[in-house]
């Protein structure tokens, strides 16, 4: 599933793609993937213009003029591209949006898992009020280590589905909640609560710093994620334990191990994270 890293450079795309164009026609393949895309050809969308493009944890917007945006979740394989209008549709797109520069905004997604809704903006705000209860964002300065201390003082699960809880803290996903406890030192099976604030400290700064370098590497790619060009992230050669189970640990030469945690594989070295 797309994390922090894989949604930013999408979002990042997309918005060079959409940005002041305008929408000419909605084509809908498939009544639905996760929700319903027919509402799609009723809300009465041709014409609007294309404003911005924006990321909330592992969500994206799409603004359009009056007060609407659209609202992207990728799921397990949720992939988008622009591309002409000539390109033959491919089996897994569910939807075509025609833009007035030629192109088609497409959604493709084979386990049909995504979301694609649109959604209405109060005046003034950046996001939907759907989103409204997603935690802070890791790479902003209100994720540090006094806030992240107090937090997990305040819960009994372990410490790395604490690190993946978006009412915490959005878009650390599995990878990137193992590497960053790897980065740490910290056993992943660790309970939250036990956290030292030093301890918080490493974890702000590794992850922050772990996102920002998979951001750009053009993000993770494991077996379907893919950026808007169709290009497969590369940060998948910097990963230290994620997929690494029963390899040598890079600092240590010990085994990596894995353990199920919230139904998640978590791989971790037993000899560096304690």
């Amino acid at each position: 599933m797309p994390e922090l890293p894989e949604v930013e450079n999408i979002g990042r795309a997309l918005k060079k793609h959409l940005v002041g164009k305008k929408i000419r026609n909605i084509e809908v393949f498939t009544p639905a993937m996760r929700t319903p895309l027919t509402p799609l050809l009723e809300a009465d969308l041709m014409g609007a213009r294309f404003l911005d493009v924006r990321r909330r944890g592992r969500y994206l917007t799409a603004e359009l003029d009056r007060e609407r945006c659209f609202l992207m979740h990728f799921g397990m394989s949720g992939v988008v591209r622009v591309e002409p209008v000539s390109v033959p549709k491919r089996k897994h797109e569910h939807l075509f949006i025609h833009l007035d520069d030629g192109n088609v905004f497409r959604f493709e997604c084979t386990r049909r898992f995504s979301i694609f809704e649109l959604h209405e903006l109060s005046s003034g705000e950046r996001f939907p009020a759907v989103l409204d209860k997603l935690g802070v964002e890791p790479l902003e300065k209100e994720f540090n280590a006094p806030f992240l201390h107090a937090e997990a003082a305040r819960v009994k699960t372990c410490v790395k589905n604490f690190l993946m809880d978006n009412a915490v803290v959005v878009g650390i996903g599995n990878i990137y909640a193992t590497e960053t406890l790897f980065a740490c030192g910290i056993d992943p099976r660790r309970r939250a609560s036990t956290l030292t604030l030093p301890e918080c400290k490493k974890i702000v700064k590794h992850s922050k710093e772990i996102l920002a370098c998979a951001i750009e590497s053009g993000g993770t790619t494991i077996s379907d994620f893919l950026n808007v060009d169709g290009s497969k992230g590369e940060f998948v050669s910097e990963l230290k334990a994620y997929g690494r189970t029963g390899c040598p640990c890079f600092k240590c030469g010990t085994t990596i191990e894995s353990v199920q945690l919230g139904g998640r594989t978590s791989a971790f070295c037993p000899h560096c994270q304690k």
